[in-house]
């Protein structure tokens, strides 16, 4: 079999001096020599990969015929982030992961071939969703991330009227201010977004549930709600001296580089850390600490270095991100565990780690990480940011008491149906699922719009 075709990627001196896209994309001939590699097996692994089941050998089919336009619709037909996810799905640990070519060399690039087709398509201009006749029923969404954006798309194509409400000024929620621009173009985003609001959904910004509007006055005024608010504000470790200047969470960092341009990004960074970053240290393993030290490399930082309190093999960081991480300078230290942010004249100095060891399995499956009893260690800082993860949005429970948690903290659904323990309200994403991926959001927020479309109809029938 054919070698797997590579995209090419920004020479490092150009990444790590822009927020440009680092992957530039396949060429047509290599788009055409990928899909070239399926064999188009009949019981298709990959489609059971993929949290929303395209249809991965129908789109690369076509592709391998240069039907381009018609490949796009197909993925659109499972998945309105098509374009989104291509560039932000961990593909090798979902769709190629069961891809049956890979018993023969490599695992057919599908990622690469989706945003492919979908580059494609994005050139020629979406076509506008066309929505059904209106059925008079009004829907509620909360949280214009990928699961509300997900479920208003299905409710109003067919012909629900849907409001969308979210708390920041503009629609996207993680995609937006938690990925940065280098792995996500914010045109390609903002393409799909447009295209999901052309069916008629009307998005209200800068309204937090429990802040500026009451979630029980939704469950009163709508027939229906959906919840996907995501998560609330990021976990605070019990770290002496995390509260000084220079110290940040990874959440505020990303929101403040996902600026659309070089100077509002410098200026909303220099508002968050108040000062040059200079030394950087990204404290946790996780995606999210990745991209906040990949970002500071793009923000001028002098050096970053990620320190994680297990060894690389529990790092919950995709695998690729890690190397490309590396390859522009980002080092990594292991088996450190933060215990002190060091300063003085109110400034941070660096960070006394804990050395560790790992033990027994813990809770999640992996090595539970200890003190090893060795001296501490310091690592030199001017900055810190903290990548713990978040917590559970407390406003959403807050406002509405009735709703019944899980037992991670989250809200509790029906797996079938995104039903919460409230009549009428439905949840998916982040606030159901404690954080996993962009398509996994979607899948939940389509998953709920049958589930809303369902009970809809028993309650209060369409009109016609």
């Amino acid at each position: 079999m054919a070698a797997r075709q590579t995209p090419d990627t920004l020479d490092i001196p150009t990444r790590v001096s822009t927020m440009e896209e680092v992957d530039r994309g396949l060429k047509p001939h290599q788009a055409l020599a990928e899909a070239g590699r399926c064999i188009f097996c009949h019981d298709a692994p990959c489609v059971k990969g993929c949290p929303v089941g395209i249809d991965i050998p129908g789109f690369i089919r076509r592709i391998s015929q240069r039907n381009m336009v018609g490949a796009a619709r197909l993925i659109r037909q499972s998945n309105p982030f098509g374009a989104v996810c291509a560039r932000v799905c961990p593909s090798e640990a979902q769709c190629e992961k069961g891809c049956t070519s890979a018993g023969l060399s490599e695992p057919v690039a599908i990622a690469c071939l989706q945003r492919y087709a979908m580059d494609q398509e994005m050139a020629r201009g979406i076509r506008p969703v066309a929505a059904a006749e209106p059925t008079g029923r009004k829907v509620a969404v909360i949280g214009a991330g990928p699961a509300g954006l997900a479920c208003s798309l299905a409710l109003a194509a067919a012909g629900e009227a849907v409001t969308l409400y979210d708390r920041s000024p503009q629609p996207g929620g993680v995609m937006r201010y938690g990925i940065p621009s280098y792995r996500l173009p914010r045109e390609v985003l903002d393409q799909e977004i447009a295209w999901i609001l052309s069916a008629g959904v009307q998005f209200v910004p800068n309204t937090e549930v429990g802040r500026d509007v009451d979630m029980a006055d939704l469950v009163r005024q709508y027939d229906a709600v959906f919840i996907g608010a995501g998560l609330g504000e990021p976990e605070s470790p019990s770290i002496p001296g995390a509260d000084v200047p220079g110290v940040i969470s990874a959440y505020s960092f990303l929101r403040a580089a996902g600026e659309p341009d070089e100077n509002t990004r410098q200026q909303a960074v220099g508002e968050v850390i108040a000062q040059p970053l200079g030394q950087v240290v990204v404290l946790g393993g996780g995606n999210v600490a990745v991209d906040a030290a990949c970002t500071a490399l793009r923000m001028g930082a002098e050096s970053v270095t990620v320190a994680y309190r297990r060894t690389r093999a529990e790092m919950p960081a995709w695998a690729e991100e890690v190397e490309l991480a590396e390859e522009e300078g980002v080092k990594l230290v292991f088996l450190l565990s933060p215990a002190e942010v060091l300063q003085a004249e109110g400034k941070v100095q660096g960070v006394r780690m804990t050395r560790m060891k790992l033990a027994e399995d813990d809770a999640s499956g992996r090595p539970r990480p200890v003190p090893s009893g060795e001296p501490d260690d310091t690592i030199a800082a001017d900055t810190v940011v903290l990548a713990f993860g978040q917590a559970p949005n407390e406003s959403i429970f807050s406002s509405l008491p009735s709703l019944a948690r899980s037992e991670s903290g989250m809200i509790a659904v029906d797996a079938d149906t995104a039903a919460t323990s409230v009549a009428g309200v439905f949840a998916g994403g982040d606030a159901v699922n404690g954080g996993t991926t962009v398509v996994q959001a979607v899948s939940e927020g389509l998953r709920a719009a049958e589930g809303i479309r369902a009970y809809l109809d028993s309650v209060t029938p369409a009109r016609g």
